[in-house]
């Protein structure tokens, strides 16, 4: 791990061509905090790792359960991405202390640990760090893994190191999972079937709140409340060229419609804008605060944070990473806000969740732009089947709530 360090910085500092933000407060993944208050002697905090915006948006419920169970710590929450980190500052800003996690090096971790010295740690979905894991290990700072899911090809490739695995895993205190299929595997590749309890999806206890409502439906309201909103989200390399071929077909259907386009990431928003504008589409970016007429094609959603809004003023929700062998993205944030959801056929990131919507009739799953062209086409010309489809989400969504609860009752074991 040591002699990888070059690669790590030379990762940062090609990361930070695209992202500037990645060439910011380096000292913080290398174990520096001087701005930062040191713990005192005893454990005074609770540490929680969140690597980006949805393992952010994810961990929201948690946190706020943790500081009302434990009023006296210091909520510490760690990421890895600037996106990550801009997120926690928009939300939590002064109720957390936020830095950047540290390195996966034995000297720079132990130097983390000892600054702020948390009375437990807890990493939301499967980040395997194994000199973190030991070093919590060995100095007593009981750890979960929370939120673990584990797809068939992660499984596969953690089989290749039996052994190893095992033995990093063997640091956890408690592994929660979010389904049996998800235990299944691994225990296949050496957790301690003891150390593993199914909790569910935190994901699903995300509340809505009445002002997204509200602020949802303002913002309809600017792009047009006669016409159709067909949000494609989280879309990544690829995808897009599909979506705006499907689009050409069924604006044909509904002249009016409006296209809100969100690149999964923002280093991409620019790039997807010029590729509309060359395909001959009318483009408005949500950044340029341009009214957004009868004649826009297609809406940009080039902000951050914003998502969840976007989600409630949309009339069909198309989740992206999944038209291509990605896994896909979150699905519960459109089925939480009563919207037809459609995703494509890689969903392996979230395939105990897809599997509840379509179970459910609370989704579409396509396999290709030809299909997906088909069930938009069936999507607008029929209202009551968007309805029906979005109620089953909102039903899915209640049914499966309480993952917090029971990862609490995890925490509050440990704790004890």
């Amino acid at each position: 791990m040591v002699l990888l360090l070059p690669v790590y910085i030379g990762h940062l500092m090609w990361r930070g061509l695209k992202t500037p933000a990645y060439w910011q407060r380096w000292a913080e993944r290398f174990g520096n905090y001087p701005e930062f208050k040191p713990a005192e002697k005893t454990h005074n905090s609770i540490w929680i790792h969140a690597v980006s915006v949805g393992e952010v948006q994810a961990s929201l419920p948690v946190i706020r359960k943790l500081k009302e169970d434990y009023p006296d710590y210091q909520m510490l929450v760690t990421t890895t991405t600037p996106t990550g980190s801009r997120r926690v500052r928009e939300i939590l800003d002064q109720d957390v202390q936020h830095v950047y996690v540290p390195y996966d090096l034995g000297f720079i971790v132990n130097r983390f640990l000892e600054h702020f010295k948390p009375k437990l740690a807890m990493i939301m979905e499967t980040e395997i760090w194994p000199n973190i894991f030991h070093a919590c290990q060995q100095r007593s700072i009981p750890l979960i893994l929370a939120n673990a899911r584990m797809s068939e090809g992660s499984a596969k490739g953690y089989r290749r190191f039996p052994r190893f695995i095992h033995q990093v895993l063997s640091w956890c205190s408690k592994i929660a999972v979010q389904s049996r299929q998800d235990m299944d595997r691994l225990i296949a590749i050496g957790a301690d079937e003891n150390k593993l309890i199914i909790t569910g999806s935190v994901k699903i206890d995300v509340k809505v709140p009445a002002s997204l409502i509200e602020q949802g439906e303002a913002l309809r309201r600017e792009w047009g409340s006669e016409r159709t909103i067909w949000l494609a989200a989280s879309t990544h390399e690829g995808e897009e060229s599909v979506i705006l071929d499907v689009f050409d077909t069924i604006h044909q259907l509904d002249p009016h419609l409006l296209l809100v386009l969100v690149p999964r990431h923002p280093e991409r928003f620019a790039k997807v804008a010029a590729y509309c504008k060359k395909r001959g589409k009318q483009v408005v970016m949500r950044s340029e605060h341009i009214p957004c007429d009868a004649s826009t094609d297609v809406y940009i959603g080039d902000s951050m944070g914003e998502l969840q809004l976007f989600y409630a003023a949309s009339d069909i929700a198309f989740v992206g990473g999944s038209l291509i062998p990605h896994g896909g993205q979150n699905m519960l944030e459109p089925a939480a806000l009563g919207k037809p959801i459609v995703f494509g056929p890689s969903t392996f990131n979230f395939s105990e969740i897809s599997r509840q919507l379509l179970d459910g009739g609370a989704a579409m799953q396509v396999r290709d732009a030809g299909e997906l062209a088909s069930v938009m086409e069936q999507l607008l010309r029929d209202a009551n089947l968007r309805t029906s489809i979005g109620d089953n989400g909102l039903k899915m969504v209640e049914k499966n709530r309480g993952a917090t609860g029971r990862l609490m009752d995890i925490v509050h074991g440990l704790m004890e």
